[in-house]
């Protein structure tokens, strides 16, 4: 297998996001260019992820990175990426090559998680074949909130999201 053209080598720089009290993880592939500049997850202006998280609560969109964990957390969710490491050119799903799955058993220890959603087919696809094995969990795809994703409106994003709403009060 070739390595993506003109890509590069890294490694996930930023924890995963959880609590004692989380009980859906919503997994991302691996973090765009500028959520690894933010060291925080879905950084980027333009992905939607945020906005469609806030309107699934009705919650105020959240601006800054402690109101983002404050809002993931107040909905008994966690936040993480199936990628610890691969080889992407920028923010390319397309291009991960190489890749590694992130260690998920410390959120499981440590957290009642019992719903897995993927933010995007390449995190299903990874997860489905790194990880539901040894989590024992189905995952159920969630359509993705990038940009990229250009046929999803941001109200049918909403729509599809709402079943984070299930069972998470």
């Amino acid at each position: 297998m070739s390595t993506a053209k003109n890509g590069e080598r890294l490694t996930h720089p930023f924890p995963a996001l959880f609590d004692e009290n989380s009980r859906t993880l919503i997994l991302g592939s691996f973090p765009s260019v500028k959520s690894r500049e933010q060291q925080f997850f879905y950084g980027h202006p333009q992905n939607r992820f945020w906005r469609v998280l806030a309107a699934v609560f009705s919650e105020p969109v959240p601006q800054t990175i402690e109101e983002k964990r404050a809002l993931v957390l107040a909905h008994h969710l966690a936040l993480w990426d199936v990628v610890g490491a691969c080889t992407v050119e920028g923010s390319s799903d397309a291009s991960i090559c190489g890749a590694v799955p992130n260690d998920l058993s410390p959120l499981f220890s440590a957290a009642p998680i019992s719903r897995v959603f993927t933010n995007g087919k390449t995190a299903y696809t990874l997860y489905e074949r790194h990880q539901r094995a040894k989590t024992q969990l189905p995952a159920q795809y969630l359509p993705s909130t990038s940009p990229a994703n250009a046929a999803w409106s941001l109200e049918k994003l909403i729509c599809a999201w709402r079943v984070l709403r299930e069972e998470n009060g």
